[in-house]
Formats: structure tokens, C-alpha cells, sequence
């Protein structure tokens, strides 16, 4: 039986830039299964990154209801959210390259983000700034953490291959979901 792990209604969120108030997400409904590998893709400023820090506890919505593992986390205080956080969400982020290759770095981050056994982890382009090979072998990790460790995965994404590897691909344009693929990949 599948049950919900994540679930968004009527999600908004705006920020304030100069004298303007800018609406990034407008009335997101979305409900994300526990174990499923979804992919969020769509052009640079669709609000792809707002909804994956929404979901994962670093923002919070202006307005709707989002729960997370049975915890409607927008009525948290600050530092419930920071423990909850800690508990319940994993981070891989896209990383410059230092003293270890872009592939070493992100393999890194991945197992930093599985330490604590998350419910959750949430990926921020973890691909972006490495070739085909390693995009293909970090690929291939987050599959198996998604499949072996019955890990729920939200992935950030522009690669249209990256995206292929997870279970559904949602497309977000102007803050909207325009596409929702709920076709589980074979």
C-alpha cells in the first residue's frame, strides 16, 4: 500500500524584491508517495528550487497547507522546524569543485544526507556540474538508495536524462505545475 509522504495544497510563496512583491508559486496541489523518485523540472525561475526548499523545511509558503511524514511543518516554530529537519530531510546540493573531484563531492554528499536516515532527500541539480560519466554513476546511487533503501527522492533537475532515471518527472512554468507524467518508469 502507498501512502502519501509528502502533501501540498494550495502552496504559495512570494518574496520581496525592491519595492515589488514577486509570486513564485501559485496554488501548488501536489501529493508525493512514500518510496517514489520524482524529478521537478522546468526553465530557470519556474520555481523548481522555491518548492524543493518548501518541501524540505528551508522556506516556508506564504500561504496553504503542506505536511511532510504526517508533520504539517508551515506550523512549526523556527527551531521545531530546525530539529525536524534534522530528523526528517536529507540535502544533496550541487557543489564547486575543490581538493575532490565533482563526483567524489557529490558521492559525499549523498552519504552526509543519508547519516541521520531520512525520510526524505531532496536533490538541488546534483548533476549540474559534472560530466556524463559521473552524472551517470551518481544517477545510478540515488536509484539505488530510492529502490534498496525505499528512500523517497525529489529531484531538481534541467537534464531531461536525469530526470528519465526517476519513477515520475513533474514540469513547473511560472510557478505552476504545467505537466504532472504520474506514470511510473518501468
Amino acid at each position: 500500500m502507498t501512502t502519501e509522504l509528502v502533501s501540498l495544497k494550495g502552496i504559495v510563496k512570494r518574496y520581496v524584491r525592491g519595492k515589488q512583491r514577486v509570486q513564485v508559486l501559485h496554488g501548488i496541489d501536489l501529493e508525493i508517495r512514500a518510496g517514489e523518485f520524482l524529478a521537478l523540472m522546468g526553465p530557470s525561475g519556474s520555481g523548481k528550487t522555491t518548492l524543493l526548499n518548501l518541501i524540505g523545511g528551508i522556506d516556508r509558503a506564504d500561504e496553504g497547507d503542506l505536511l511532510v511524514a504526517g508533520e504539517r511543518i508551515n506550523a512549526l516554530t523556527a527551531r521545531q522546524l530546525a530539529q525536524w529537519r534534522a530528523h526528517n530531510v536529507g540535502f544533496v546540493f550541487q557543489h564547486k569543485p575543490a581538493e575532490l573531484s565533482g563526483g567524489q563531492q557529490q558521492r559525499v554528499a549523498i552519504a552526509r544526507a543519508l547519516v541521520a536516515d531520512p525520510t526524505l532527500l531532496v536533490c538541488d541539480e546534483p548533476t549540474g556540474d559534472l560530466d556524463r560519466e559521473m552524472a551517470e554513476q551518481i544517477l545510478d546511487l540515488l536509484q539505488i538508495v530510492n529502490r534498496e533503501q525505499r528512500k523517497t527522492i525529489i529531484m531538481v533537475t534541467h537534464d531531461p536524462k536525469a530526470a528519465e532515471r526517476a519513477t515520475r518527472q513533474l514540469h513547473l512554468d511560472k510557478g505552476r505545475l504545467i505537466d504532472a507524467d504520474s506514470s511510473l518508469a518501468a
